[in-house]
């Protein structure tokens, strides 16, 4: 079955997926429970989860079919917009549901067999959930804002992502090496890739618009264990003197140090913060998950702009739809899984071993027997061999098409907290 045909006939076969990679189980992890943790089982996706890179000759060809499928809508005129306004969800009725479902019959969301019934019925349901899993949307069924503004970006707009992403794609079809990992930044997810096949997934935290994460290729080549964090002279300005003015016992409460330029600690209450006088010195954070910012990893990328990735003690991001949350360093979910796998090929660093040096808090670096290509993207349309079309916004505006609507922040962390 080609592209096409599946998705007309209907490809939509909405079944749960299984996980990319068997969690392993550990006892005693208590409240660290990520070996069990999986970004596909967390976000409830009903549709087939591709094992394909998003940066591989099968998404690039599968992307350039899709375009075809887009052209063809458009030259029929595209969809017309789902009214607005109107809080849709399982056993409403209403007048909008019949243009609802209309509007996902026409990117194959809906199989066109369901009929027309005003009706919010299970297929209605399931269909929205589809559609919500191919914008990065939490998928509930519901006819809620964010998707309705997904909804209703003009097919020409969606048609034009597509045609300009698959020119990103195809510049990194040369060899990426037998192991590699993928930042998609718009869609904040990382993947790891071996033998051109994904082996985890998991949601990210990335950079926000106005502290965006860098496009770049880099190597991964450390990892280090219950790290310190160094925070970075931006943050200094834009978070900690602005907290300390209103908070004066932030840092102690938040075991962060402060050290002049002869290494020797200062206490909070001898700094002018009403001053640029923080400026001039070093803070740094003490190791510990629950409170450090890099939680109890950082990942090591040797790079021009200063940036890696890293655990978060702030975990409940992961679930909102809208993860552009940082300084521009990137937050991986389930760090224990991304980290095993970098570490695999390395002796002495089986997940019992990461656990155990998790657990004894000591600062410990591990480096990696052969460093790992990461490529950090800017994706924000593309497909997959399935017959599958995906669209996430383009937060840094960095398309240059206009029109595409962003989802909201809801921020939940004190903006010292984003690196």
């Amino acid at each position: 079955m080609n592209l096409r045909s599946s998705l007309v006939t209907g490809s939509m076969a909405l079944a749960l997926l299984s996980t990319p990679v068997a969690a392993q189980n550990f006892a005693e992890l208590g409240s660290q429970a990520e070996w069990r943790q999986n970004y596909d089982a967390v976000s409830r996706i009903r549709i087939p989860r591709s094992s394909t890179p998003i940066l591989s000759a099968q998404a690039l060809a599968a992307t350039e079919e899709m375009i075809d499928r887009y052209k063809d809508i458009v030259a029929r005129g595209g969809w017309a917009p789902v009214p607005t306004g109107e809080r849709l969800r399982l056993g409403s009725k209403s007048p909008a549901v019949v243009a609802l479902r209309q509007r996902l019959i026409m990117t194959g969301d809906l199989d066109p067999a369901a009929g027309s019934s005003p009706i919010y019925d299970s297929y209605v349901e399931a269909a929205v959930r589809r559609f919500q899993a191919r914008h990065g949307l939490n998928t509930t069924g519901a006819l809620n804002s964010s998707t309705v503004a997904a909804m209703n970006v003009p097919a020409e707009i969606r048609l034009k992502q597509l045609e300009l992403n698959a020119v990103r794609l195809r510049s990194y079809s040369s060899n990426l090496g037998n192991r590699y990992v993928i930042v998609n930044i718009p869609a904040a997810v990382v993947e790891t890739v071996e033998a051109g096949t994904v082996v985890t997934r998991h949601a990210a935290g990335v950079g926000k618009i106005d502290r965006q994460s860098p496009i770049m290729n880099a190597k991964i080549t450390e990892v280090n264990f219950n790290p310190f964090w160094t925070v970075p002279a931006s943050i200094i300005r834009k978070d900690l003197i602005p907290r300390m003015q209103k908070e004066p016992n932030y840092l102690t409460e938040n075991k962060i140090r402060i050290y002049n330029q002869q290494g020797v600690e200062i206490p909070p209450s001898r700094v002018n913060w009403f001053s640029d006088e923080a400026t001039r010195y070093m803070f740094r954070q003490d190791p510990g998950a629950d409170l450090n910012s890099m939680g109890f990893v950082r990942i090591n990328i040797p790079n021009p702009h200063g940036v890696y990735m890293h655990d978060t003690p702030a975990k409940g991001i992961f679930g909102d739809d809208f993860r552009f949350v940082s300084s521009g360093c990137v937050r991986v979910q389930n760090v224990r899984d991304f980290v095993a796998w970098l570490l695999k090929d390395t002796a002495g660093w089986d997940r019992d071993q990461i656990e155990a040096t998790i657990q004894s808090g000591q600062r410990v670096d591990a480096k990696l027997a052969q460093p790992v290509n990461v490529y950090w993207t800017y994706i924000t349309a593309w497909a997959t061999p399935e017959g599958i079309a995906q669209f996430r916004d383009d937060i840094y505006n960095r398309d240059g098409l206009g029109g595409i609507p962003v989802a909201r922040a809801a921020d939940k962390e004190p903006e010292e907290n984003v690196n």
